[in-house]
């Protein structure tokens, strides 16, 4: 049976369209979906958001669970890096080194999904930290598009593609 670890962003819990629909990607492929809740406010300025991300978020299940992190969440790259597991990174933070450094050390496959209006994102240092990149022009941090809402449901329906495309390049879950 195969895991998944779906881990929140500061503002987007687990239940959020993003973080839900990309968890049902991995529940749909028969995976035991994990949704993390934050027990307690994120500090403000702190230096090792590393170390409180991974505090709220062990114990993992056994094995190589995937990993799916939002914002904040990526902030379990390097927990991921460590342990050699898959993963998927929404919005992440490739303005910050830590988050930079983690990925760049990983050596499980992931898939970054970011957007061209996001200043968190940095479509150029994502490409080079990993083949599997999905970008949407225009999509802000929330992965919003302007103009009508169904334009942003419809980037929500492009990533949870690209999650499926992914998954089934890099054969997760492993039978």
């Amino acid at each position: 049976m195969a895991d998944a670890v779906v881990i929140p962003g500061r503002l987007f819990g687990p239940g959020a369209p993003l973080l839900m629909y990309t968890g049902d990607v991995a529940r749909s492929r028969g995976a035991v979906v994990h949704r993390r809740e934050w027990t307690e406010k994120p500090p403000e300025g702190l230096d090792d958001y590393d170390r409180w991300v991974r505090a709220q978020i062990l114990p993992l299940p056994a094995g190589q669970p995937l990993l799916i992190g939002k914002s904040l969440g990526t902030h379990a790259a390097a927990l991921a890096a460590e342990r050699d597991l898959p993963a998927v990174w929404l919005t992440p933070l490739l303005w910050h080194p830590p988050v930079v450094a983690a990925l760049a050390r990983a050596t499980a496959p992931f898939l970054l999904v970011g957007g061209g209006a996001d200043p968190s994102w940095d479509g150029g240092a994502g490409r080079r930290l990993t083949p599997h990149v999905f970008e949407v022009p225009g999509a802000d941090h929330g992965m919003y598009v302007p103009g009508p809402v169904t334009a942003s449901i419809a980037v929500l329906a492009q990533v949870v593609g690209a999650m499926a495309e992914f998954l089934d390049e890099i054969g997760w879950p492993h039978r």
